[in-house]
């Protein structure tokens, strides 16, 4: 059972998505901030981080650049999952190692278990 960890503020997009992600075998964890996201990345290793940008006391580009930076932790994939859209930030989060960014208002729950998927079987 691949393990996912989801490092969102909105209570209600988080239990959407662990509804989603559990509905097809995947095991699910959830930090509402960015100190406990990074916490959670070292306890419970993930196969995959699903990462908001704006959060409370870390945003989601300073965890991306701590878990890169970790050679424990920077070959798990992380997919920026946000409503930042603009080019700027699309290209800051890919050049900090992304492995996909995706835009919330864009995509349903279940396009983004598809893509996580995509990502995951390329990995192995």
């Amino acid at each position: 059972m691949k393990k996912i960890l989801i490092i969102e503020d909105d209570p209600f997009l988080s239990e959407m998505y662990v509804a989603k992600f559990s509905k097809n075998n995947f095991e699910v964890e959830v930090a509402i901030d960015g100190e406990a996201g990074l916490a959670k990345v070292k306890e419970f290793i993930p196969d995959l981080i699903l990462l908001d940008i704006v959060l409370p006391k870390m945003d989601g580009f300073e965890i991306l650049k701590k878990i890169k930076s970790d050679s424990k932790f920077k070959n798990i994939p992380i997919v920026l999952l946000t409503n930042l859209g603009q080019n700027s930030e699309v290209e800051k989060g890919m050049s900090l190692g992304a492995n996909e960014y995706i835009i919330k208002a864009h995509f349903t729950p279940t396009a983004v278990v598809a893509k996580v998927k995509e990502i995951l079987s390329k990995g192995e």
